[in-house]
């Protein structure tokens, strides 16, 4: 698919509303992050820009999970999902950093604290082969809180 005819099917997938172009989280009302000066603002849940971007064979994801999502003492559930640009789910990422589950796809994981985190996407489907390239999308799900961001991937 020549590159004229991607970027007229994206303006018509962003103008159906099937896709979303901003990077949006929802927030709720809430204290800051402490641990990272950085992450003051933080509400909810935040994706962090995706190293490297655009990537060819595997890329980090990196986000914070804001002190508001602990709020009522309670553990973050957070999922995360990789979609193609029809809004397919194609992968689950692997937990880096995770107490219990590192190295584990991402279905469903409990985080005790706010803070910074990572899952890795190696660039392939659930079935186990690599995705052409293209723009996909990663969405991240904790508690009542989400955020979309873009990945580029160049074979």
């Amino acid at each position: 698919m020549s590159k004229h005819r991607i970027a007229v099917l994206l303006v018509l997938l962003l103008a159906r509303g099937l896709i979303s172009p901003e990077v949006s989280a929802q927030q709720t009302d809430s204290t800051a992050v402490q641990q990272d000066p950085r992450q003051a603002e933080v509400r909810g849940v935040q994706l962090e820009p995706n190293y490297p971007n655009p990537f060819s064979r595997e890329t980090r994801i990196p986000f914070i999970l804001g002190a508001d999502l602990f709020e009522d003492g309670r553990a973050a559930i957070v999922s995360i999902r990789i979609y193609n640009l029809l809004r397919q789910p194609i992968a689950i990422p692997t937990a880096i950093d995770h107490p219990t589950a590192a190295g584990q796809p991402v279905q469903e994981l409990r985080y005790d604290a706010p803070g910074r985190y990572e899952v890795f996407w190696d660039g392939t489907d659930r079935s186990g082969r690599r995705v052409p390239s293209g723009v996909y999308f990663c969405e991240i799900i904790a508690n009542r809180s989400r955020a979309v961001s873009r990945l580029a991937v160049t074979r």
